[in-house]
């Protein structure tokens, strides 16, 4: 039997002797993570999380005021929902929260994966696989077979442009990309991507538009920050002096 949800009460009447100061209640949620970062023990986690909250709770959760609340729902969110949470994780990227911000990038990354029908997540899975054994052939073949079929998955885009990249075809790689984020307007990897693949065309004006685009999407991204700051400083230097 599915289990019955049950929203959260976010707030209560005054403690005794506090006549007219109301107080707020943390959510469960944050008893749950808290347990969590004990243990931790996920399955439990998810199970308790799960038996308590919608995924639409959650999301309300997301952009809560606590942030213990929030990395709870990010979190579960990840585990949990699939690609309708997008927009939710993908503005959690720039909590003012650091850990809220970490979770979401693993979270997010999780729910594009779960675009689509069963069958299709299954495909996006098999094309993940393919890059991680760095089959790039075999990948790019199998998600233009995707595309056909889903075009409107952005993950499918992303995969043939990591594919392409790796097979030096970076013309083509830009273009998924850029169709990648046509559709998923928060795909920071695809930003980058893209960022990397006119590096390497030495184009060196669209390359830092794309780090800035994917560090806009995602400022934990580090490793495109260092690369964005080299190539400024090398574009500057590049530059004719003033009155030349």
């Amino acid at each position: 039997m599915r289990p019955r949800f049950v929203r959260e009460q976010l707030s209560q009447s005054s403690p005794v002797g506090s006549v007219n100061t109301p107080f707020r209640l943390s959510p469960l949620l944050v008893d749950f993570y808290q347990q969590y970062l004990v243990d931790q023990d996920i399955s439990c986690f998810l199970r308790r999380t799960s038996a308590r909250y919608e995924i639409g709770t959650l999301h309300r959760l997301a952009t809560s005021d606590d942030r213990h609340a929030r990395r709870g729902a990010v979190l579960a969110l990840g585990r949990l929902a699939d690609y309708q949470s997008n927009s939710v994780l993908g503005r959690a990227l720039t909590d003012l929260d650091r850990g809220v911000r970490t979770l979401a990038e693993h979270a997010i990354t999780r729910v594009w994966l779960r675009a689509g029908s069963a069958t299709e997540q299954h495909r996006l899975a098999a094309i993940a696989e393919q890059l991680d054994d760095r089959l790039y052939h075999q990948a790019a073949r199998l998600a233009a077979e995707l595309i056909q079929d889903a075009p409107w998955i952005a993950q499918t885009w992303y995969q043939r442009g990591v594919a392409s990249y790796q097979l030096g075809h970076d013309e083509a790689s830009i273009r998924d990309c850029h169709q990648a984020l046509e559709i998923n307007a928060y795909h920071f990897q695809a930003a980058a991507l893209m960022g990397q693949a006119y590096h390497r065309r030495n184009e060196i004006v669209p390359a830092m538009e794309a780090f800035r685009r994917a560090l806009r999407l995602n400022p934990n991204l580090e490793e495109v920050r260092t690369r964005l700051v080299q190539l400024q400083r090398s574009f500057k230097g590049q530059e004719p002096p003033n009155g030349s």
